[in-house]
């Protein structure tokens, strides 16, 4: 800001007056390109556009000139309120109220200034308004004559906006009865993002139609709606809702749910003053809709439009589940008499006392939420949260192999037996999660055992080799009944045909019927386990006489290998 004296006249106490001027540098210590994303710019015309109560706003790209335009219907301005408030860089609209005149729209705009980021992206911008029956006014800004202008320290007052080119805007102009233009010429950066993901983009952050449906937004005339986000829909499995409140996203979700997904759950939720949804997809790179470096988060949105994106970032739980979260958060008590939105407009002030405890809030929601997704996915045969200790890390493990391994016996959709064949996989669950566990146990319990009695040169017993022969027999005749010619075992000794009731026996002379020792353990072992093995559904009882006898083996053994 610059003070200069502009007046000498004396007062009748021989005093000076002085008043202040503004030089056009302020334009860029308030911000004037800290405006750097495309969807930021859209952001601001799309709000300028609600708080002046438009029905309709279009937005039309075009590529091959590197330009685009913004164009709204609305409460139209005149001359004078060009001048004095589109123009006036700090003009507050709230002055008048908290809600547009006609709609009762509740304003975006607070301080004035986010008008500077329509000069951010283009090296030309033209600005014009009409009212009905009336002609436009407005003017064009060259940044480059900006430019200079800021460099020679000049005032708003020496440095009028040039005249607009009617030829230029014709055919945007045509049947265009009133409201504002704001035409973009050669963008910056060029207008690098795709058709496809600008829909999306104006589908995800522009949500201001869930408070009122009459505002809808056109691009190049096509109408954006939730059904440009269908493909993310169709990938999302899990839903939380928060409120009470209509998004036909959230609708969508659920008429999908319910007709074309079977592994769906879904949960209401209650926060004070909140509402909104999360959900998750199958996969994390699912959320990865718009490009391959950017990704769907959970955006905190207030009277519609987005203030935060990605709000996990301030609450951080360190859990797998995030990564498969998105969601849209509407609190719209965070826009009251103090401002907490930051200069550019594009989050919330960080350590403002309101905003830290809806995080802190919030972040007990996640975590409730992160677990519901854990069992939800374990329910339904696929990867959870390997962090999450309310299983243990054997039963998380057995039970993901079952699901991959029940997954491949599923039938298609239109089969007549599926709904039966997917009850019987889930009864089995349970049970499949025991047994898997089980016979890892076991392999490795008996297979370090035997490697053992190798490396120390341990001599099998009469007993043991009468054993190992009457099993080679028996798998001989398995052999020739099945026409089986290749070899089976990877190793032919006699001790690959010993279970843990004979290996026990040779590491172990203790008397089993006098005292506690890994005999008398492999004596209770070797019934269940033979049930184990051969795939049977064991009772409560058993499973827990199993899991019992499996720990009193596990520590026998590690005490045997111990030994020097």
């Amino acid at each position: 800001m610059v003070v200069k004296n502009v007046s000498s006249r004396e007062a009748k106490d021989g005093d000076s007056e002085f008043t202040f001027l503004i030089s056009l540098s302020v334009l860029n210590h308030l911000g004037r390109h800290l405006y750097r994303s495309f969807a930021t710019v859209l952001g601001e015309a799309i709000s300028n556009s609600w708080d002046a109560d438009a029905k309709r706003v279009w937005i039309d790209i075009n590529y091959r000139k590197n330009s685009f335009l913004i164009k709204y219907d609305g409460t139209w301005i005149d001359a004078d309120d060009f001048q004095s408030k589109f123009l006036k860089i700090g003009y507050s609209k709230r002055k008048e109220g908290t809600r547009s005149p006609q709609r009762r729209r509740p304003f975006i705009g607070r301080k004035g200034i986010g008008k500077l980021a329509l000069l951010s992206c283009a090296d030309r911008i033209t600005v014009i308004s009409k009212v009905k029956g009336g002609n436009y006014v407005g003017g064009t800004i060259e940044n480059s004559n900006l430019d200079k202008a800021i460099t020679d320290d000049l005032t708003p007052q020496e440095y009028p906006l040039e005249k607009w080119k009617q030829s230029t805007l014709r055919q945007h102009i045509r049947g265009h009865s009133h409201g504002t233009i704001v035409y973009f010429e050669n963008t910056k950066e060029g207008i690098r993002n795709s058709f496809d993901f600008l829909k999306k983009i104006v589908a995800l952050y522009f949500r201001f139609s869930l408070l009122d449906k009459s505002f809808n937004i056109f691009l190049n005339g096509e109408k954006i709606t939730h059904k440009h986000l269908r493909e993310l829909a169709r990938k999302t499995e899990f839903l939380w809702s928060i409120g009470k409140y209509n998004d036909p996203y959230v609708g969508d979700l659920r008429v999908l749910f319910s007709k074309v997904r079977e592994d769906h759950e879904t949960k209401s939720l209650t926060i004070a003053g909140v509402h909104g949804f999360v959900a998750s997809v199958e996969r994390p790179r699912d959320l990865k809709i718009t490009t391959t470096e950017e990704r769907v988060g959970i955006d905190l949105f207030v009277n519609g439009r987005l203030r935060e994106s990605d709000i996990l970032k301030h609450i951080p739980t360190a859990r797998v589940a995030e990564s498969y979260l998105y969601g849209q958060i509407h609190f719209n008590g965070l826009d009251d008499k103090t401002d907490r939105f930051t200069s550019s407009r594009e989050g919330v002030v960080a350590d403002d006392p309101k905003y830290k405890r809806f995080l802190k809030t919030f972040r007990k929601t996640i975590l409730d939420i992160v677990t519901d997704w854990d069992k939800w996915r374990i329910r339904h045969r696929e990867e959870g949260d390997p962090d999450n200790e309310r299983i243990s890390k054997k039963e998380r493990a057995s039970r993901g192999l079952y699901g991959a391994v029940s997954n491949e016996y599923g039938l298609s959709k239109g089969s007549k037996n599926k709904g039966t064949v997917d009850e019987w996989v889930d009864e089995l669950s349970g049970d499949a999660a025991f047994n898997f566990e089980s016979y890892a146990e076991c392999f490795v319990s008996e297979n370090l055992v035997r490697k053992f009695i190798r490396e120390r040169k341990i001599p099998l017993s009469p007993e043991a080799k009468n054993e190992a022969e009457q099993w080679k027999n028996r798998e001989a005749e398995s052999k020739n009944r099945g026409n089986i010619s290749i070899p089976i075992r990877r190793v032919k000794s006699d001790l690959s045909y010993l279970d843990m009731k004979n290996l026990s026996n040779l590491v172990d002379k203790k008397d089993p019927g006098k005292e506690a020792c890994l005999p008398r353990d492999a004596n209770e072992y070797k019934p269940i386990r033979d049930a184990v093995a051969h795939t049977a559904l064991l009772t409560d009882a058993a499973k827990h006489k199993l899991t019992t006898v499996r720990e009193n083996i596990k520590g026998r053994i590690k005490t045997l290998l111990s030994k020097p």
